[in-house]
């Protein structure tokens, strides 16, 4: 097996033909056909099942798969950071970050810093904290942003704030202004995130903690769906406090205390703990730690 081999078969397997791996790779269809019958000749499998209209892995050809995406992309970030060190190029950095601050935090420090550094270029994935866990431990992500628990025998972390899971309201809610006991909760019209959410974990375990057990009227998967009926219907929802800051800002939404129940999250940038941080994953890194150092002195200024 040679990486000429092994780029052509990975290639086509992302295509999902010959001919559309061929044009990915800028040489003739008979060429890569030819890379492929070899590599399965040296490993003496069949890695691809051939089909009237392009091609499917075989078992072997997914096991095989797996072992070159890590290999492709251990190599691409090989090369992007040896482009940053020595000074070719603007730098590339690839972020994970898990939902509510994929969607409400980090997007804002994403400007701040394209605005700081123009020619470096940033990729943020949108996913769940397990997935941002993966991807940094197989190096598609630099840094992760994730406001879930993670493996801290393998990930570094710095704490940039914490969200509270609060109940929320459309402004003219007839609770609105008055405090709940989570008791009174309980047979309440609430909305929540579905199941398997962390959000909706996180709620349920407080429930649990205190003796009760909280059965939602609705269960939304999407939090801007959540928001939307709360602002046409006399509803109450358990959201993330971050996902709901300009609602409450424009006075749209209001927060009902829950007066025996406060539930509160960290929320963690991660890196891998074995690798070093390139030079513009390192400058996001310094924004961040910036950002979250201002809020805190902020706060206890206010405090």
């Amino acid at each position: 097996m040679n990486f000429t081999h092994l780029l052509a078969f990975y290639e086509v397997a992302r295509a999902g033909s010959v001919s559309a791996g061929a044009e990915k790779l800028c040489v003739s269809q008979p060429a890569v056909t030819r890379e492929i019958r070899e590599l399965e000749e040296r490993i003496g499998m069949t890695l691809f099942d051939r089909l009237p209209r392009g091609v499917a892995l075989t078992e072997a050809g997914k096991v095989l798969f797996e072992y070159a995406e890590r290999i492709f992309t251990l190599a691409d970030a090989a090369q992007n950071q040896l482009k940053e060190l020595g000074g070719l190029g603007a730098g590339h950095t690839k972020i994970g970050a898990s939902g509510t601050l994929g969607v409400y935090y980090v997007p804002e420090i994403v400007a701040r810093f394209n605005a700081r550094h123009p020619r470096v270029a940033i990729d943020l994935t949108v996913t769940n904290t397990e997935r941002v866990e993966a991807g940094l431990r197989d190096l598609t992500f630099t840094i992760g942003f994730i406001e879930g628990p993670f493996d801290d025998s393998i990930l570094s972390a710095r704490r940039i704030g914490s969200d509270e899971i609060a109940v929320v309201a459309a402004a003219g809610h007839p609770r609105a202004g008055r405090k709940l006991a989570a008791r009174e909760l309980v047979d309440q019209a609430v909305i929540m995130r579905e199941p398997g959410s962390g959000t909706r974990a996180i709620v349920e375990e407080a429930y649990r903690r205190a003796g009760l057990d909280i059965v939602p009227l609705m269960s939304v998967s999407d939090t801007e769906a959540i928001k939307r009926m709360l602002l046409s219907k006399r509803a109450l929802a358990y959201v993330s406090a971050l996902s709901v800051k300009e609602e409450l800002r424009r006075g749209e939404l209001t927060i009902i205390e829950v007066k025996d129940l406060r539930i509160e999250r960290p929320l963690h940038m991660v890196w891998l703990k074995s690798r070093s941080l390139s030079p513009s994953s390192q400058a996001m890194f310094d924004l961040v730690v910036m950002e979250s150092n201002a809020r805190d002195g902020g706060a206890e200024r206010r405090a």
